[in-house]
């Protein structure tokens, strides 16, 4: 790991499949200006060039499973030695396990990290309801969503005219089973982050816009160590 500046942060969303991490870390990124790090995002890469990681990855994610802890590691520690992490950077979907927690936790122990944890809150059912209404072009990868963010002709990309899909894990089966996993395996981390004593703040993402829970979220974490200026 590179050696880091005193009061670097890590900023950890953490919060159910569909609970907005993604857009959040988005958002989250052009305020702080640190490098937001996404494990599905990079399995998907994999998949995407068909490597030996992709399709390991893509034979357990089709499941609603999740990749094995050694694989999503020794991603993420790949990724946190770029030079782009030397400041800070949001984790998205890492850690999911307590295994994977432990292993951070190690690895940030001596870099002078400060790892501030913020927990979005969201009902199961409105998750379902929004992610089955997810659509995507196969060509641009432009997302839709069927209640929030319609095309403008039903089943066809507004840039590119191509049918819209749905991705494999955005079916009901695959997401119920998604939060089955993500409560027996990631939702105890929550313990664990309060056994460590690691700052840890639980924020209302229900019936809220994307930019109203980026605030409730800056308001949670602002004045913390290493989260100045947010």
């Amino acid at each position: 790991m590179p050696q880091r500046a005193p009061s670097v942060l890590a900023l950890i969303l953490f919060g159910p499949p569909g609970s907005g991490k993604g857009t959040q870390a988005n958002l989250l990124m052009e305020r702080l200006g640190i490098p937001h790090i996404s494990t599905g995002d990079m399995l998907r890469d994999h998949i995407e060039k068909g490597d030996a990681i992709g399709e390991q990855a893509a034979t357990v994610m089709r499941t609603g499973s999740l990749v094995s802890d050694e694989m999503v590691n020794a991603l993420v520690k790949q990724r946190l030695t770029e030079a782009d992490c030397a400041r800070g950077f949001i984790l998205d979907g890492y850690p999911r396990t307590r295994q994977q927690a432990e292993t951070l936790t190690r690895w940030l122990a001596t870099d002078g990290v400060a790892q501030v944890v913020v927990h979005l809150v969201v009902d199961y059912n409105s998750i379902i309801k929004r992610l089955t209404g997810r659509r995507q072009c196969p060509q641009c990868g432009t997302l839709y969503n069927l209640s929030s963010r319609p095309p403008k002709a039903v089943g066809v990309c507004d840039l590119d005219g191509a049918r819209l899909v749905i991705r494999n894990d955005d079916s009901e089966p695959v997401i119920r089973e998604r939060l089955d996993a993500y409560d027996r395996q990631t939702r105890p981390l929550i313990e664990y982050f309060r056994e460590t004593g690691m700052r840890l703040y639980q924020v209302d993402a229900s019936g809220v816009t994307p930019r109203a829970l980026l605030e409730r979220i800056c308001e949670s974490i602002n004045g913390q160590s290493g989260a100045r200026g947010v």
